[in-house]
């Protein structure tokens, strides 16, 4: 049993509790009406299954019932593990020590709470839960007959639909809630309904859930503070070029092309973490494009501009700023296949010397296996997305960024859900959380090419099947020296599929994989490493061969790859190059103006 003292039950005021009942109800009435008067105004009704998931299980109910066999046997399994539980459970009762049946993985962070093993109560609870969510994803899983698209859609919701159930989500079988409703006299659930009816409200009827206080924290301020100076500007982007710390820098600059959907500061954090302060401090001269936040004036923006406006601008701006032929580019996560692309363009014109070397941070090419976010695209569902972006003329920020959590439900959903709604408090201030929720919207024309040619139909790996400025690409013609750095634990571009990329490109290719997930195991400053890094000099066929014969790391990965950088740059230092003092003229400070346009979700 918990030792714990426990706090002693107050019992609420009731006329403070009539009064904040009574204003709760009349939000939630408004909140309705509001939210019904504008759908009839819209005049349509609401989708039914916008992910198109019915059908996936419908398939997968076929096929399970089409072998009984299974079913009885996944059954039967489920009742030898609760045999095995109320066993466990009835010697726990009589006083003895017992090993537990099951117990949460290393990562599973909804049972912390000590009473969830002292209590016996309470670790029944989360033994049974995991015992049965354990037994639906085996029942799932073992459907044979399933094509892989549908098995993994199946798949994926049922783990939604696992997540959504565990006993840390509810009030009455979670301790800690218990112990905070007994103490406060209910005024934690009390918090947590207006919690709700804000987000409600500030969703337009939708639940737009706060992870973070959009006051926690100030763009120039508190993030993105590396000084700097705007020395080019297109519809797109906004080009910085940021101050030397150093008398002597690298010849050769480097240019670096964050993904769109997000501000390019999560490079630059805070001064403890941000790899652009560290990039500058080894003598890099750094560029960072930084993209607009599109509205729909540029809805018909396709992926040939955010090309040509975009990393050839960049590379043409970076030139004339530092005096110089080439540059060093970076590319992030779907800034590295526009990256990619580009190299591929270039190298078709004949005009790809301009590129000295390319390091990519989690980048796919090859969405044969593009993970969990692969569930999302679809022909019906990426229809009914192109229905609304055309619209209004892009994507909502938001809207990316809804997907985005539920590749990690439990840390970015319902932990919110337990702490803004069940705690009643408010959201802890997080920089990363701010940056997440800094999101930006997509020009129509381009998302839509992008979801299509890359997502569903993977035509970026198939010689000329994407074309663009009247080019077709070809991957295999890259001979640019490139480093590829992915992590183990990402959800958004699987390092294993990253990998395809070293069996495409036919210059040197030196891949490094770093641990943890898509931004912490990237974001990993030397002076406070907490992940390691795997290399492997040889160019293995298969992810899984490279990684059996790869040498583990201690610390981060970056003075790996600024060593890598320097050899492919030469010997040849210059003199520091201020920002606006070369070949173009500052036009403001960093971090800009593009970045301050927030998403109008």
């Amino acid at each position: 049993m918990n030792d714990q003292p426990q706090p002693t039950p107050k019992m609420p005021d009731p006329s403070e509790l009539s009064k904040s009942l009574a204003e709760i109800a009349e939000r939630s009435q408004r909140l309705m009406a509001d939210y019904m008067r504008r759908h009839l105004e819209a005049g349509a009704p609401p989708e039914v299954d916008p992910m198109n998931v019915g059908e996936a299980f419908m398939q997968m109910t076929i096929q399970m019932m089409a072998n009984p066999a299974h079913i009885v046997q996944s059954n039967l399994n489920l009742w030898q593990d609760y045999l095995m539980l109320w066993n466990n459970s009835a010697q726990r009762i009589l006083g003895q020590n017992t090993a537990p049946v099951i117990e949460p993985g290393a990562d599973d962070h909804r049972f912390h709470d000590d009473a969830w093993n002292e209590n016996q109560i309470f670790d029944f609870f989360k033994q049974s839960y995991l015992l049965t969510s354990r037994w639906i994803l085996s029942s799932v899983n073992g459907v044979e007959g399933l094509d892989k698209k549908t098995a993994y859609k199946v798949d994926f919701y049922t783990r939604q639909f696992v997540d959504a159930l565990s006993p840390s989500n509810f009030i009455m079988t979670n301790p800690e809630v218990l112990r905070t409703t007994l103490a406060s006299g209910g005024k934690n659930l009390l918090k947590g309904l207006e919690n709700l009816l804000e987000d409600l409200e500030d969703g337009d009827g939708k639940l737009k859930i706060k992870m973070i206080d959009p006051g926690a924290f100030e763009v120039g301020v508190d993030v993105a503070t590396a000084p700097g100076k705007v020395i080019f500007r297109n519809d797109l982007m906004e080009l910085l070029q940021f101050d030397p710390t150093t008398d002597h820098v690298v010849k050769t600059p480097l240019v670096i092309v964050p993904p769109w959907i997000n501000k390019y500061y999560i490079l630059d954090l805070r001064e403890k973490n941000s790899f652009i302060r560290w990039a500058i401090e080894q003598g890099h001269t750094v560029f960072v494009v930084s993209w607009v936040n599109p509205d729909a004036q540029l809805a018909q923006k396709t992926f040939d501009d955010y090309m040509l406006e975009g990393p050839i601008a960049a590379i043409d701006a970076a030139k004339k700023a530092a005096n110089v032929d080439n540059v060093n580019l970076i590319g992030y996560c779907i800034g590295g296949t526009l990256v990619a692309s580009t190299l591929a363009y270039l190298t078709a014109k004949d005009n790809v010397s301009q590129v000295n070397s390319v390091t990519f941070f989690t980048t796919m090419v090859d969405f044969e296996e593009a993970g969990d976010l692969g569930v999302f695209i679809d022909e019906v569902q990426l229809a009914s997305l192109e229905e609304k972006m055309y619209e209004r003329g892009y994507l909502e920020g938001g809207e990316m960024a809804n997907t985005f959590n539920m590749l990690r439900s439990n840390d970015l959903i319902w932990s919110f859900v337990i702490n803004n709604y069940l705690m009643g408090k408010e959201p802890f201030p997080f920089d990363l959380l701010f940056w997440n929720a800094d999101s930006t919207r997509m020009p129509a024309a381009m998302h839509s090419f992008y979801l299509r040619k890359m997502y569903l139909e993977n035509k970026l790996v198939e010689p000329g099947g994407v074309e663009l400025a009247g080019v077709k690409l070809d991957l295999r013609d890259i001979k640019v020296p490139t480093y590829i750095i992915s992590t183990r634990e990402d959800h958004i571009a699987p390092w294993k599929s990253t990998y395809r990329a070293t069996q495409l490109y036919k210059g040197p290719v030196k891949f490094v994989l770093a641990g943890s997930g898509h931004i912490a195991g990237i974001v990993n400053h030397p002076s406070k490493p907490k992940y390691g890094y795997w290399t492997n000099a040889k160019k293995a066929k298969t992810a899984d061969d490279w990684f059996n014969d790869a040498t583990q790391h201690e610390g981060s990965w970056w003075p790996d790859w600024d060593g890598w950088l320097k050899k492919q740059s030469g010997k040849n230092r210059v003199p520091a190059r201020a920002p606006g003092k070369g070949g173009l003229k500052a036009l403001a400070d960093a971090p800009g103006t593009y970045i301050m346009m927030k998403a109008i979700d």
